[in-house]
């Protein structure tokens, strides 16, 4: 089986590259990529590319995900996020390939407080988040088999994340201040490459598992309950921490004004892609507590 990655770069890439390898041939392309177009602003280039691979699975791990920048770069954004996935998908459905992406919980308005469905009703409030429904509507239309997994709060060991900043700056400052009118899971890239294998695997036996599915850990918390379980773990651990725990303030999301808008309810149901996979997601308390471990092992 031969498997095209795109993304390498990036965490959720990164990760892939390690969960995807024992499955097959991976061919793994990033936009720096030299020999073969990983660019995602070249769709034609990477049309060409899937034709002269001729994968039997192509996974997406590409994106733009500068969601603030994104307000400016609609059509840069538009083009990462929908244009390219979707020639991707028909080239997909061209040569019977299946094709895994990964969207997002800004697809959803954050309104409410229950968890969101797969089958809820959509409403981005920003151009990543509707650039990036369009990417998941386009790659429906074309028919081709596929896994598209939204996913929220994406973190890994490797590069930077809230954890690593609010450490860094738990270290240097006396007091904080930390948005908790936003819900979510931290989850790991490590997971999402973990269950994107399960779920490949799955697919090639069952084809009518295509699909869209929600992927997140198990759990749900506030930046700032986050930021305090990863402060508090850390002092634990024996790193010397300047803030105390009673200077680390909650604060409305208006406290920090931002071009995107983000959603205060990024919560989502993971029931069908538990019970269509037969996994169970950890809590995000145990996918923290392996990337500190990590990341305390060495310099912030």
């Amino acid at each position: 089986m031969k498997i095209l990655l795109f993304g390498k770069g990036g965490q959720v890439g990164w990760e892939l590259q390690r969960s995807l390898a024992p499955l097959g041939e991976l061919v793994a392309l990033g936009t720096d990529s030299q020999t073969l177009c990983g660019d995602f602003t070249n769709p034609e280039g990477i049309a060409q590319v899937v034709r002269a691979v001729a994968p039997d699975i192509i996974v997406n791990a590409a994106a733009h995900t500068a969601v603030d920048k994104a307000e400016s770069e609609l059509e840069l954004c538009r083009t990462i996020n929908a244009t390219t996935p979707c020639v991707l998908a028909q080239e997909a459905k061209r040569s019977g390939a299946w094709l895994v992406h990964y969207s997002t919980d800004y697809v959803f308005d954050g309104s409410g407080d229950k968890p969101w469905l797969e089958t809820d009703a959509t409403g981005p409030l920003s151009v990543y988040g509707k650039t990036k429904l369009e990417g998941e509507e386009a790659i429906r239309a074309t028919g081709c088999q596929h896994l598209i997994f939204r996913t929220s709060w994406v973190y890994a060991a490797r590069g930077g994340n809230f954890a690593k900043t609010m450490l860094r700056l738990a270290r240097e400052r006396d007091s904080l201040t930390v948005i908790d009118d936003q819900i979510g899971a931290p989850t790991g890239a490590d997971l999402l490459a973990d269950v994107t294998a399960h779920a490949i695997r799955s697919a090639l036996q069952r084809p009518d598992v295509s699909g869209l599915y929600h992927l997140v850990s198990g759990g749900q918390t506030s930046w700032y309950d986050y930021a305090g379980f990863v402060i508090e773990s850390a002092r634990q651990a024996g790193i010397d921490i300047k803030v105390a725990p009673e200077a680390i303030q909650p604060v409305p999301t208006s406290a920090f004004p931002l071009p995107a808008p983000r959603p205060k309810n990024s919560r989502l149901d993971t029931r069908k892609l538990q019970n269509t996979f037969g996994l169970n997601l950890p809590h995000w308390h145990s996918g923290i507590t392996r990337m500190l471990t990590e990341t305390l092992e060495r310099p912030l």
